[in-house]
Parts: structure tokens; C-alpha cells; sequence
């Protein structure tokens, strides 16, 4: 099956969706690229002259631009208002009162105050989808507390469990609670938009770092409610199989999955290793999880007889999942991910070509859409100001009274 390729003459799943984006840095534009890629308008509200905090975040900057703000913020036009002024806070009012969706991630209560809440954007527009992302959420002890990944991270668990045994505390390498409050966010607005078209009602959506970091303890919250055992870091081992993790060969480390009988079997004869079939300590999964560290050695002794691209061949006509640990360059040469259509470049008019990650979702039907890289700061102001009903002398005096960039 050829992968989706989308055409002017296609439809786009979330052709006519229109979102007013007030968030900046992660979650709340990881959400918006979502829904702009699958075709939502995305009018992303900036203030003048520093824009979202990502634009200014790095090294690297290419043509001026941010490499963050790039990867971020690709199908969305960008308008320039300032919130400080009770123009710019007007002309965020009557952007939105079309809206089907506005989001934001602001501390709670700063909306509200600035008359920008859920409860003012719902009178005007009754159909309207409002998300919220904050640290904590809007209720509860910690709701005025500021949040940021490596806090909800560290308070979910995650950081916990994360590392090698009796290591000091690691976060996951990338913002795991930032793109997991990206992506409940938008999983929260898909739901909300299905039950509008459907009754034509709106309703207000809510998403907290620290409960989407939380929303991905399930093995280890399971152990505690049925046990009351604390899970802590295993490395790359599984927390329930074994062996599933990284071990060492001649050159390099190889991922084995093997976490059940039949590809235990089928590892232990690829690699030559009959004897360990007959060692009563690895007869099952449970006798190879109380001796995963014996068991880790035994088979080791063996792996670093060959490199990793041997074991590959080797395990793979066995038929046993294996895989390489590659690093960023290695990612993106590997014939897997190109034949995947998963490095896509688009034109930028400082930075030139740019690299974007694709689509992980693929659309048969109604497939997303790379149509432009990021915008540049408040290049979209005036176009959405005028389809808003604001004339060009307004729009002229919006800029010249500091309400608009």
C-alpha cells in the first residue's frame, strides 16, 4: 500500500475547524500542530516583538529563526496582539467568536482576569471548545502553582523508575509531560468537537502535566494498588518480561524482545545457547525475572562474540525482535524511517528548508497536510484581522496604538 499523499483535491479530516491558539513553548502548540496538520485554521496569537518564548530559545537558529519554534509551530498563521492592551484583548474576542476551539496555558486565573476566560468566550460563543493546560490543574491544592515538565516528571513517578538502579534521579530524555499534555489536549478537543457536531454544544477541556505524566504509570501504579511494592529504575529492562532490553555486543548494545516462551526459545537457539533451555532458572518468565541479572550475563557472554549488525541478521532469520539503538543521525538515515515519509522538508523564508518530523498518524482517506513552515512573527495579523471584520484603517490603528504587531 502506497502511504497517503495529500492533494489539493482531497478533503482534510479538520477542513473548516478554526482554533485560536494563546499557548507558547510545548504542550499546547504540540496540540495545534496536530490539529493544524490534519487541517484545522490555526491562528496562533503572539505578542508583538517576542513572540512565543520558543522563538528565542536554542542555540540552533537558522536564518534568525529558532530550531524549537520551527519544529513547533508548521500550517499555522501567526498574529501579532497584545494583551496588555484592551484593544488587543478585543481583537482576541472577536477572532474567537467564530472559533470552534480556543486553547491556552496560562497560570489559572490569568485569562479570566483579562476577560479572555472560558466563562466570558462560552456567553459569546455557546458551541465553543475551551482547553486549558496548566502545571497541576485548575482545582486542588497545587492549582496556583506554576508547572513545568521536569516538575510533573518528578512528581508523577516517572523520574522514579527512570535510570539504572541506585542511579540519582533522570528524567526521560525528551519533555515526555509536555508532549503527553500536547497530545491528551488534543485527544480531549477531537472528543469535545465529535459531541458538538453532534448536539452543537461546546464545552470547557481541561489537561494538567503532572496527570498526563501520571496517565503513563500503568504497569507500575498496577504493582502498587494490587501489592503495595514501590517500582523503581530497571535501565532498559522490562518492568514484567524478561529478557526485553539492551545488551552488550562486540561493538555497541542490541535491543532483544524476548519477553514470552516461544522467542525465549527461539533467542536462546539463535544464539547458540541451548544450554540456558535446560537451566531451570530461566524455565519461565518468572524464573528469568528473579535471575534477570544472571541471566543478562549468560547471555552476553555471548553477544560480544559478534557486532550488532551480525546479531541483527542473525535473530531476525530466526525470527526474534531485534533492533539497533541509533542516534539521531542514524534515525534519519535509516531506510525504515525514509521509506515512511517521515522526513519532510518545507520552504522557510529566513530558514530556508526545513526538516520536520512526519506524520505518525497516516490518514488514508483524508491525510494530513505539509503545506508551510512555520510563520514569522505576526505574518498573518492583518489577513486574520480582516477576515475577522476589522477594516484596514483599524487594523493600521490597532498597530499604531500598540495593540496589534
Amino acid at each position: 500500500m502506497e502511504l497517503p499523499v495529500h492533494t489539493p483535491s482531497m478533503p482534510l479530516a479538520l477542513a473548516g475547524m478554526k482554533v485560536v491558539d494563546c499557548s507558547q513553548v510545548l504542550a499546547g502548540p504540540f496540540c495545534t500542530m496536530l490539529l493544524a496538520d490534519m487541517g484545522a485554521d490555526v491562528i496562533k496569537i503572539e505578542r508583538p516583538l517576542r513572540g512565543d518564548d520558543t522563538r528565542h530559545m536554542g542555540p540552533p537558529f537558522v536564518g534568525g529563526e529558532s530550531a524549537a519554534f520551527l519544529a513547533m509551530n508548521r500550517n499555522k498563521r501567526s498574529v501579532a496582539l497584545n494583551f496588555k492592551h484592551e484593544r488587543g484583548i478585543e481583537a482576541v474576542r472577536r477572532l474567537a467568536a467564530d472559533a470552534d476551539v480556543v486553547i491556552e496555558n496560562y497560570r489559572a486565573g490569568t485569562m479570566e482576569r483579562l476577560g479572555l476566560g472560558y466563562g466570558e468566550f462560552s456567553r459569546m460563543n455557546p458551541s465553543l471548545i475551551y482547553c486549558s493546560i496548566s502545571g497541576f490543574g485548575r482545582t486542588g491544592p497545587y492549582s496556583q502553582r506554576a508547572g513545568y515538565d521536569l516538575i510533573a516528571q518528578g512528581m508523577s513517578g516517572l523520574m522514579s523508575i527512570t535510570g539504572l538502579p541506585d542511579s540519582p534521579p533522570v528524567k526521560v530524555g525528551v519533555p515526555m509531560a509536555d508532549l503527553n499534555a500536547g497530545m491528551f489536549a488534543t485527544y480531549g478537543i477531537l472528543a469535545a468537537y465529535i459531541h458538538k457536531l453532534k448536539t452543537g454544544q461546546g464545552q470547557y477541556v481541561e489537561v494538567s502535566l503532572l496527570e498526563a505524566a501520571l496517565a503513563y504509570m500503568v504497569w507500575e501504579s498496577g504493582i502498587y494498588f494490587t501489592t503495595g511494592a514501590v517500582s523503581g529504575p530497571l535501565g532498559s529492562a522490562h518492568r514484567l518480561s524478561a529478557p526485553y532490553q539492551s545488551l552488550k555486543t562486540k561493538r555497541g548494545y542490541i535491543n532483544v524482545g524476548a519477553p514470552n516462551d516461544a522467542n525465549w526459545e527461539r533467542l536462546a537457539r539463535a544464539l547458540g545457547r541451548d544450554d540456558l533451555l535446560l537451566d531451570e532458572r530461566f524455565a519461565d518468565n518468572a524464573g528469568r525475572m528473579a535471575n534477570r541479572s544472571e541471566l543478562e550475563l549468560e547471555l552476553e557472554r555471548t553477544l560480544v562474540e559478534r557486532d550488532v549488525e551480525d546479531w541483527l541478521e542473525l535473530l531476525e532469520s530466526a525470527g526474534v525482535p531485534a533492533g539497533p539503538v541509533l542516534d539521531m543521525a542514524q534515525v534519519w538515515s535509516n531506510e525504515q524511517v525514509k521509506a515512511r515519509g517521515m522526513d519532510v522538508v518545507l520552504d522557510h523564508p529566513s530558514a530556508g528548508a526545513v526538516h520536520h518530523i512526519g506524520h505518525a498518524a497516516k490518514l488514508y482517506g483524508t491525510p494530513g497536510r505539509f503545506e508551510r513552515a512555520a510563520p514569522t512573527l505576526g505574518q498573518h495579523t492583518g489577513e486574520a484581522l480582516e477576515q475577522a471584520g476589522y477594516s484596514r484603517a483599524e487594523i493600521e490603528e490597532l498597530r499604531s496604538l500598540g495593540a496589534a504587531g
